[in-house]
């Protein structure tokens, strides 16, 4: 038995055991708060165990602090759980009716679940909950209400300004700029979303700015972005040696600023040509 097998083999019972340990918790957790209507999933099946244990924990957060925002966590836990119980559903179990039956049972009260934390959110109107009745439900009402709120200090955090580019970006380019930067000003160094990398380089792409560009692109490499090979990126922009060396020196301060909390917009010159 070499080396590599005989790790694995050794640490197979310390796996084994935190999974027992993990299932003997949620099991508990169960148990101990009726509230949290475990009997609705899927419990004791191998399908979906994950999933279903994020949802339950996470339930058990929504008990304590049953805010907009825990309530859409578990909307969004809920949807992730629904989606697996579907192809779950559809394995054909041998002499197992009453376990694929649970599992449609789960199902069922997965979608239930859906619609009741809709309406409990449409009861709420704080940014997070208008913005999710607009971005999953396309209401309108809970848009105009949202964007009646720019400008405001509701509105003033990394998500919420993000969320607001997202409806500008067809509408105003420079102004999805500017709030894709308020976002990164806003971002915690462990919490960043590099959705706004991909943005930003794409909305100066576009506007023709191939020197913002690749600079986002450059910061959204350090995040795991993929982005073109070297060679690529040579056809691609076109710059000078002398130009991709200052480029990239703009870019990796970008990424010194964003680690340590400290990016402004300012950081970027406006002009790079």
């Amino acid at each position: 038995m070499n080396i590599t097998k005989a790790i694995i083999v050794l640490s197979l019972p310390f796996a084994l055991s935190g999974c027992l340990e993990s299932k003997k918790n949620t099991d508990q957790l169960c148990k101990d708060n009726p509230a949290l209507q475990c009997q609705r999933l899927n419990v004791d099946d191998g399908q979906c165990r994950i999933p279903r244990t994020d949802l339950i924990w996470h339930r058990f957060e929504v008990l304590k602090n049953p805010t907009p925002v825990n309530k859409i966590e578990e909307y969004n836990l809920t949807s992730t759980y629904r989606k697996c119980l579907e192809l779950a559903s559809q394995i054909q179990t041998i002499d197992q009716a009453e376990l694929k039956q649970k599992r449609v049972n789960a199902l069922v009260n997965a979608g239930e679940d859906l619609k009741r934390l809709t309406t409990e959110l449409r009861k709420e109107r704080t940014p997070e909950s208008l913005y999710f009745l607009w971005s999953q439900e396309g209401d309108h009402k809970a848009r105009r209400e949202f964007l009646q709120l720019e400008g405001k200090p509701e509105l003033e955090t990394a998500e919420l300004q993000y969320a607001l580019a997202t409806f500008y970006t067809t509408r105003d380019r420079e102004k999805t700029i500017t709030l894709l930067n308020r976002a990164l000003e806003l971002s915690k160094p462990d919490k960043i979303n590099i959705e706004i990398f991909k943005s930003l380089a794409s909305n100066y792409h576009s506007a023709g700015d191939k020197e913002h560009a690749y600079i986002w692109a450059m910061v959204g490499k350090e995040y795991k972005v993929p982005v073109a090979s070297e060679s690529e990126l040579v056809l691609l922009y076109g710059f000078d040696e002398e130009k991709f060396d200052k480029l990239d020196e703009i870019a990796e301060t970008v990424v010194k600023s964003i680690k340590q909390g400290q990016y402004k917009k300012n950081i970027v010159p406006n002009s790079l040509k």
